[in-house]
């Protein structure tokens, strides 16, 4: 466990809570919130040694995406996205790692994996054209990797590939305005035929293999782990960590309203049954997730080729992990009563932000519930965040 960086979240929390409200009301993530952040050491958790990170345990990066997500939820998923891109960067060409964080360690990377890009090759790389959508975190952000095609002359594709570039090679279109997780910035990104150098593109069939340029360097089990398992863990996190920030919340309120009213006549009957299946939910959630993550790095450290069901089974326990969290915060929601009505306060936030983030393609239970499923019965299972 990486006790300084829990340390450092932990004791930056209450502040993220503060600043909540204004992020909701605005919009927006402070830059100060992101310096913050960055002083903890949270977005070097999935950064490779070679270029100054931790190469930590995937749990403690997780576990401290819950954390700041208990806090904030927007500020959660921008920690978990933003996070996680230090990782898929250490799989590129190590000359590639070296563009991103020779000058500056605590480069930002944001996401659009979507394959809507255009990569025509060109001499010594590729000439990339595209619009991608949902680049959560892109204005604190100055690289980005963008998933495309890799088309042939007669326009064919002929691979998927993402590549990494510079933010002054694309522009930022503001378009985030939604009910919940509303200081994602989750906005559109936009490149118009920029060059990409060889080295800066990572085919996907490499991470399906896990036969990355980047393992010549970055060889440990950190990068071994499955690309869907990663991806999707930085997905459902964020929503177990709204929901244990709602449950506490509203565990506070009422203990103190049972203080002021001396013991009696202020808590309805369904609400201590409402805390107790909220905390259950909770729970299960993050034991089956931490169970199949730590499996999973285990079986990567022994440097074994990991089992599809082993994959399945991540799958199946992320998706259900959302699934328990966003119901543990309906329990919450409807315990509180009408006072949730009443003006924006944490509860509500989270309720408004767990259901946003539930919409995501990676917090679809039935998909996960289908290839887990197909699997146990022996069916083709094809799909790349697996």
């Amino acid at each position: 466990m990486n006790t300084d960086v829990a340390a450092a979240v932990e004791a930056l929390s209450p502040i993220l809570a503060e600043r909540a409200a204004l992020v909701d009301q605005t919009g927006e993530i402070s830059e100060q919130t992101i310096t913050d952040l960055i002083g903890t050491g949270v977005f070097r958790l999935l950064q490779p040694k070679s270029h100054d990170g931790f190469e930590a345990n995937p749990l403690d990066f997780y576990a401290a995406v819950r954390a700041v997500a208990a806090a904030c939820g927007s500020t959660g998923w921008v920690t978990s996205v933003l996070g996680l891109s230090p990782w898929h960067t250490a799989l590129f060409d190590d000359v590639a790692q070296h563009d991103v964080w020779s000058d500056d360690p605590d480069a930002l990377i944001c996401s659009s994996y979507t394959p809507v890009g255009r990569f025509t090759p060109v001499a010594g790389g590729y000439e990339l054209s595209g619009h991608w959508r949902f680049a959560s975190g892109c204005s604190h952000a100055t690289w980005a990797l963008l998933g495309g095609t890799i088309v042939a002359e007669n326009g064919q594709p002929v691979d998927m590939v993402s590549g990494l570039v510079p933010r002054a090679d694309y522009r930022v279109e503001k378009v985030w305005d939604t009910a919940g997780l509303r200081g994602i910035g989750s906005d559109d990104l936009h490149a118009e035929r920029i060059f990409v150098p060889e080295h800066r593109i990572l085919r996907f069939s490499d991470i399906a293999t896990r036969q990355t340029p980047g393992r010549k360097v970055n060889s440990g089990p950190l990068y071994r782990m499955p690309y869907g398992t990663m991806y999707n863990y930085a997905i459902s996190s964020p929503v177990v960590g709204m929901a244990q920030g709602c449950l506490d919340v509203f565990v506070t309120r009422m203990r103190e309203r049972n203080r002021l009213s001396f013991g009696g006549g202020t808590i309805t009957t369904d609400q201590p049954t409402a805390a107790a299946r909220a905390s259950a939910e909770i729970d299960a959630a993050v034991l089956q997730m931490d169970r199949s993550l730590r499996d999973l790095f285990e079986c990567a450290g022994r440097r074994e080729e990991i089992p599809i069901e082993l994959r399945l089974r991540a799958r199946r326990d992320q998706a259900c992990g959302a699934e328990r969290a966003l119901h543990s915060i309906d329990l919450v929601f409807a315990a509180t009563g009408g006072v949730v009505l009443r003006g924006r306060n944490p509860i509500e936030r989270a309720w408004r932000d767990a259901h946003i983030a539930a919409i995501h393609a990676s917090n679809d239970v039935g998909t996960a519930l289908t290839l887990h499923g197909n699997g146990t019965f022996g069916l083709p299972v094809d799909d790349m965040l697996v």
